[in-house]
């Protein structure tokens, strides 16, 4: 399919706006249940997927009032989800999960001190490998400064990188992407000189891809999340989505698809987070719906039944 003629770059308030009048699907919330991490909130997780037989889902496990993290692999035993018996785990934040040559490949956010300011600290993004979560061994570290950095197996058998610089290039946080031949041709600056897609974003608003799928024709889905701040500072995340062509660079607009409040009421980590939803991971399914998993208010994870946002682009 081709994708659209982009229009016009939407604030987070038109794009709400839009949601909202819409009338689109939002049912069967439900809260997910962790057990087995002491009482930390489990939040931000990934998609389930399989692994050896069995459904698994990384999630990120931390103390309320820490920002401590580590990436926990969970699966369900009687309706609650327990650390997998002989799983690693891995100090990251925000886990994310492909696979690319058959390969699964696992990633998240690593938080160390900030190497020339005092007191600071500094991200990035870490990439592990394997056949299995019992294989997965380091094989690539993205730029310093960089998160939501997201990887996808290309129909023509090579390698999308979405990138997400802050700063000068990027302000509060843009998508790039760039292509790599394989996973070995990974370089930081292969990474730092993606070009930005066109008009994603308002001035003052951020945004970053979280889950990536390969969709029928050659297109590629993007899961993200939209963020802003109000006039008391608080952040609004919303979970979003929208179709890139790797032939072509063009990308169609970005669409809400989801807020807060379809969610089941919970618990925030602070007060400035309870209006975010940040978008964990998609399971599209044959009748036309979706599951999507989030991360609610840095506190908890949820999951919400939604129209497939993919589906119209591979009609």
């Amino acid at each position: 399919m081709t994708i659209p003629e982009k229009t016009e770059t939407k604030t987070c308030d038109a794009l709400l706006l839009e949601y909202e009048l819409g009338g689109k699907l939002a049912v069967d919330p439900v809260k997910l249940v962790f057990g087995g991490v002491d009482g930390q909130d489990v939040y931000n997780i990934a998609a389930p997927y399989e692994d050896e037989g069995e459904l698994v889902i990384a999630g990120r496990v931390e103390s309320r009032d820490s920002e401590r993290s580590r990436i926990v692999f969970f699966v369900e035993r009687d309706g609650v989800w327990m650390p997998r018996e002989g799983a690693p785990t891995f100090a990251l934040q925000d886990p994310f999960h492909t696979r690319i040559g058959g390969e699964l490949v696992i990633g998240g956010v690593e938080v160390y001190l900030h190497p020339q300011r005092e007191g600071a600290l500094a991200w990035r993004t870490v990439f592990y490998k394997g056949a299995r979560i019992a294989d997965l061994e380091p094989f690539f570290t993205g730029p310093d400064g960089m998160k939501d950095l997201r990887l996808v197996e290309l129909a023509d058998g090579g390698i999308g990188v979405f990138t997400r610089p802050q700063g000068e290039k990027g302000g509060r946080g843009k998508i790039g992407y760039a292509r790599a031949s394989s996973l070995s041709g990974l370089t930081l600056r292969l990474i730092e000189d993606a070009p930005l897609l066109d008009g994603q974003f308002e001035d003052g608003e951020w945004g970053g891809a979280n889950e990536l799928h390969p969709l029928a024709g050659g297109l590629v889905g993007v899961l993200g999340h939209i963020a802003c701040f109000d006039e008391r500072g608080d952040r609004h995340y919303y979970p979003m989505a929208f179709a890139f062509d790797p032939a072509t660079g063009r990308h169609s607009d970005i669409e809400v698809i989801a807020t807060r409040r379809r969610f089941l009421p919970g618990a925030a980590k602070r007060a400035d987070l309870v209006d975010v939803v940040f978008s964990g991971g998609l399971v599209r399914r044959p009748d036309g719906t979706a599951l999507l998993y989030a991360g609610i208010s840095d506190a908890e994870a949820h999951r919400l039944t939604i129209t497939d946002p993919f589906l119209k682009y591979e009609r």
